[in-house]
C-alpha cells in the first residue's frame, strides 16, 4: 500500500473550460508518490504544517499519469463554497497542499471493462486510459456523456488513447444532442463483452439511473461499481 505524503505544490497552469468547469495543472516540490489510476487527493488551499493539523480541503480523482512524477492534474465544477473559493483564488503561481494517494476505485485491467463517465467525473478514468498499452488484451469500453461539446475537456485525450489501443473503444455522448448517458444506448456495444465490470464515476442522480438501466439488464450489483462526486 502506497504511503500518503503531504506536498506543497504551486499552480502551474489554469484552463477555464467555461460553464465554471476547471483543469488545475500543479507542479509538487516533491516527486509524486506512486498511485495506481483511478486513485484521488485531497486539495487544501490554507497553509499546512509539516506535522500539524490538515485544513479544510476537498478531494479530486488525479487525472494526471502516474508516470508524470512532477505534475498533478484535477479538473473540477463549480459545486459549493469550496470550489467556489477555488475558482476565485486559484491563479498561476498560488500555493496549495495536497494529500495523496487515497481510494481503491481502480479499473482491473485484466477483465473486460465498461467505463461510464459524466462529466468531470472522467477523471476517475484517464490515468488509466494514459497506462493501456497497445498490446491490451482485454477490451475497455468507454461512454463519456457532457451537457455540451465544449465541456468533453477529455475527449481528444480519450480519442488519442482510442487510436493507440485497438482493444479501447470510446463513445461521447453530448446530453444537448444526443441526450444523457443511457444503457441501452450502449447495450450492443456491451453484448460483445465477456462478463465485464462495469464502472460509473459521475454525479449521484446519473449513477444511480445507470445502476437501475444496469439491473434491468440483469447485471449484478457485484459486478458494477461506483464514484460518486457532487
Amino acid at each position: 500500500m502506497a504511503v500518503v505524503r503531504k506536498i506543497p505544490c504551486v499552480v502551474r497552469d489554469l484552463t477555464n473550460h467555461g460553464e465554471r468547469v476547471y483543469t488545475v495543472e500543479l507542479s509538487p516540490s516533491l516527486a509524486v508518490p506512486k498511485f495506481q489510476p483511478g486513485q484521488f487527493l485531497h486539495l487544501a488551499l490554507d497553509d499546512c504544517e509539516p506535522g500539524g493539523f490538515w485544513p479544510e480541503s476537498r478531494v479530486f480523482s488525479i487525472a494526471s499519469s502516474p508516470r508524470e512524477r512532477d505534475l498533478l492534474a484535477i479538473t473540477y465544477a463549480v459545486k459549493g463554497a469550496f470550489t467556489a473559493r477555488m475558482e476565485r483564488e486559484l491563479a498561476p503561481g498560488r500555493s496549495v497542499w495536497v494529500k495523496l494517494p487515497y481510494g481503491d476505485f481502480v479499473v482491473d485491467p485484466g477483465t473486460d471493462a465498461v467505463l461510464f463517465a459524466g462529466g468531470t467525473g472522467v477523471t476517475a478514468f484517464t490515468a488509466f486510459l494514459q497506462s493501456l498499452q497497445p498490446d491490451q488484451a482485454t477490451r475497455v469500453l468507454l461512454f463519456y456523456g457532457a451537457r455540451e461539446p465544449k465541456l468533453f475537456v477529455y475527449g481528444p485525450l480519450a480519442e488519442a488513447c482510442a487510436l493507440e489501443v485497438p482493444s479501447l473503444t470510446c463513445q461521447l455522448v453530448c446530453e444537448a444532442t444526443d441526450g444523457r448517458l443511457q444503457v441501452a444506448g450502449a447495450w450492443p456495444a456491451i453484448e460483445t463483452l465477456h462478463d465485464p465490470i462495469f464502472y460509473l464515476s459521475g454525479p449521484p442522480p446519473m449513477l444511480g439511473a445507470l445502476t437501475a438501466q444496469l439491473r434491468e439488464h440483469d447485471v449484478s450489483l457485484e459486478a458494477i461499481r461506483t464514484d460518486a462526486w457532487e
